[in-house]
């Protein structure tokens, strides 16, 4: 009985993973707004971003190959939809690149907590938007997937 309610808790499951995301991200901020020197948060940053970076992209992509496939294929009306969170997965990726390379470069930590800054309010902009659309389709689907396939790992 637990296994079958796990295979219909997709919307709860979302919610949990943005919320690890929200926490990862207030975490690598917390790293930065403390930086003792460019150095110093750059070591802490490589450590807390890395996570962060790691499963928000490990996010995206699981979605990307997972989730939404299965979602279009219950909800066709969905394309647009689905289109447009693609879409905002490849912008992510563009900025977590971008932060990525400002940890591994010579910087201040002014200027890692403007990537973070950025990294941060198009991810809540994207996570809003995905829930608002996305929650109660996934309240109803029934995808019988390993949830760090579909979800990213954490």
């Amino acid at each position: 009985m637990r296994e079958r309610a796990r295979l219909i808790a997709w919307a709860d499951e979302l919610r949990r993973v943005h919320d690890r995301l929200r926490r990862a991200l207030q975490v690598a901020q917390k790293a930065a707004a403390a930086g003792r020197g460019a150095e110093a948060a750059g070591r802490e940053l490589l450590l807390f971003c890395h996570g962060f970076c790691v499963a928000l992209t490990g996010h995206h992509e699981g979605e990307d190959r997972e989730l939404f496939p299965a979602i279009a294929a219950a909800h066709p009306e969905l394309g647009d939809t689905l289109r447009y969170l693609q879409q905002d997965h490849s912008m992510i990726a563009h900025l977590v690149t971008g932060l990525e390379l400002s940890l591994v470069r010579p910087g201040t930590p002014a200027d890692l907590a403007l990537h973070l800054e950025g990294v941060g309010a198009i991810m809540e902009s994207h996570f809003r938007y995905e829930e608002r659309q996305l929650l109660e389709v996934l309240d109803a689907l029934v995808l019988e997937a390993d949830p760090t396939q579909v979800l990213g790992p954490l």
